[in-house]
């Protein structure tokens, strides 16, 4: 079968016929995210959603705006579905709570996400011109969805479309100076070139858009070559970080009785040598531990604060993630509880915290207009905090001795493009301590660490990554891995800091940069459409 009969199987397609092959077409994208990064399957989804949009006829612009949405949603339902199955793990941990509720999360979340590519279609569908503006239009649509769905009711950037890009280090490159929705409106505008193949009747006009998109991928890589140095980034100097990986089931992770041998196991695990010139943490200036790691207050904790001072050698810190009990609000009956960062110098003070600003809906916290709602129906937030976390107030430059400034995000705060860069003074490095042990073995942990790599990228700042489960890494400024612990390993690593890079395009105009390629984008398709 040629091109052509293909394009028009999918433009002539209808009724249930036309819904398959917007879910396979769809989820087909998802092969080209983290792990598998098949990255040149971008062209399934993206050439097919020309064609579905081509075949979304009617007598009303309303009709045909109808037509387009519902080929979107089904396309976008396959998308999300084959993207976010491994949601489903976190419903597990406690199975008898919240086993029953998983089609919430497998299938409703994916259902709810495609409302955003089904927009998208549809307002394509009412400027859609004809030949190669049509790609163009594609591509200012769906990115503009992106950005909506990273933004509405506080965001979701989880899996955007440019991510199927993103996997190559030298395409990559491009996010310094576009971000990651710039980089989507390019993926897409590639990945859907090669729909003119099969509806172009002249053979110029069959060639021109895919032509064109091998020669930006071309233009791509040869930026990364050009942008990325030879060499390796310097260090900065007397900088010796060690990174825990405890690798702690998420079913004992957050049970009381289990913390006097979780930090038992952190103790051992952090003075385990390495190498002869690496005998322990005696030979470390900072010590780091993933997200959330005791299952109690380490600041209310007077024992634990010992032990591990007790651990540390003069002048070396520990950087951990803990629960954080705030002030006692006057009417309330408990403190509120944040989710932090803190910073334990060698005599077991407490030195500096960071209270997480962007907490996970439904997994931290139960958003107030749902919260009667949900609670009366048996479910509550994943945490085991009653009433949730409370979210802190500003993202600041967390002061640690001995380092540059840190830029700190905890967990999935790392994949939203606009809110790494603290106020104030440009940050010396991102640290971001997680833990994905929720999702298990599954494709999870591997897109969380994928998109915390284009973050770096984005910023020019080196990453310093400590997962519970996985995936622990170091980043320089351009994406390149240090070192790192595989996912469902315990381990410690031991490696410098990289000096961040110069201020990158995108750390300083943000997504203006974006906003002035969808005007660009959005002439040319005009422009094209009048030729």
């Amino acid at each position: 079968m040629g091109l052509a009969s293909l394009a028009d199987g999918v433009i002539l397609a209808w009724g249930w016929r036309r819904r398959v092959i917007a879910l396979a077409a769809g989820a087909t994208g998802a092969l080209a995210l983290p792990p598998l990064d098949l990255w040149p399957l971008i062209v399934v989804p993206m050439t097919v959603a020309v064609w579905l949009i081509d075949g979304a006829v009617g007598k009303s612009a309303a009709s045909r705006f109808r037509a387009a949405a519902a080929a979107g949603w089904w396309w976008g339902f396959g998308f999300f579905l084959a993207g976010l199955w491994w949601l489903g793990a976190a419903f597990l941990v406690e199975a008898d709570k919240f086993a029953w509720a998983m089609p919430l999360g497998v299938v409703a979340l994916p259902a709810l996400l495609a409302v955003f590519p089904a927009l998208a279609f549809g307002c394509a569908r009412l400027l859609w011109p004809s030949g190669t503006g049509r790609i163009l239009m594609l591509a200012i649509m769906l990115s503009l969805s992106e950005w909506l769905r990273g933004h509405v009711l506080t965001g979701f950037p989880w899996n955007v479309y440019g991510m199927m890009l993103a996997g190559q280090p030298q395409i990559a490159q491009i996010a310094s100076v576009v971000g990651l929705y710039g980089l989507t409106l390019v993926s897409v505008a590639i990945g859907a070139a090669p729909a003119t193949l099969g509806t172009a009747e002249r053979p110029w006009a069959r060639w021109r858009a895919p032509v064109i998109a091998l020669l930006a991928v071309a233009g791509l890589v040869g930026f990364g070559l050009w942008r990325v140095p030879a060499g390796p980034a310097p260090l900065v100097a007397g900088v010796k970080l060690r990174l825990m990986q405890p690798n702690l089931p998420q079913d004992a992770k957050f049970n009381a009785r289990n913390g006097e041998a979780i930090l038992n196991q952190y103790l051992a695990l952090s003075d385990r040598a390495t190498s002869p010139a690496t005998p322990g943490v005696q030979a470390v200036t900072h010590l780091i531990w993933p997200e959330s790691a005791f299952p109690f207050l380490l600041g209310r904790t007077p024992q634990a604060l010992s032990r591990i001072a007790a651990l540390l050698p003069p002048n070396t810190t520990l950087i951990t993630g803990a629960a954080r009990a705030g002030e006692l609000l006057p009417g309330e009956s408990r403190p509120p509880i944040f989710n932090a960062i803190q910073v334990v110098d060698d005599e077991g003070a407490i030195v500096s915290s960071y209270d997480k600003v962007h907490l996970v809906p439904f997994g931290e916290y139960l958003p107030p207009v749902l919260e009667r709602l949900i609670r009366s129906v048996g479910l509550s937030e994943f945490v085991s905090v009653p009433g949730g976390f409370a979210a802190g107030t500003r993202r600041l430059p967390l002061a640690i001795r001995g380092l540059p400034p840190a830029a700190p995000l905890i967990c999935y705060e790392v994949v939203f493009p606009a809110e790494v860069a603290p106020q104030g003074p440009r940050a010396g490095f991102m640290l971001n301590l997680t833990n994905d042990g929720w999702f298990g073995q599954t494709s999870g942990p591997y897109q969380h660490f994928a998109q915390a790599r284009l973050r770096a990228i984005e910023e020019g700042l080196p990453l310093v990554r400590v997962a519970n489960t996985g995936i622990s890494a170091v980043t320089d400024g351009y994406g390149r891995v240090l070192g790192s612990l595989p996912l469902g390993r315990e381990g410690v690593l031991d490696t410098g800091l990289p000096r961040a890079g110069p201020a990158t395009p995108y750390s300083r105009f943000g997504d203006l940069i974006y906003a002035a390629m969808l005007v660009g984008f959005l002439l040319l398709s005009r422009g094209l459409r009048r030729h």
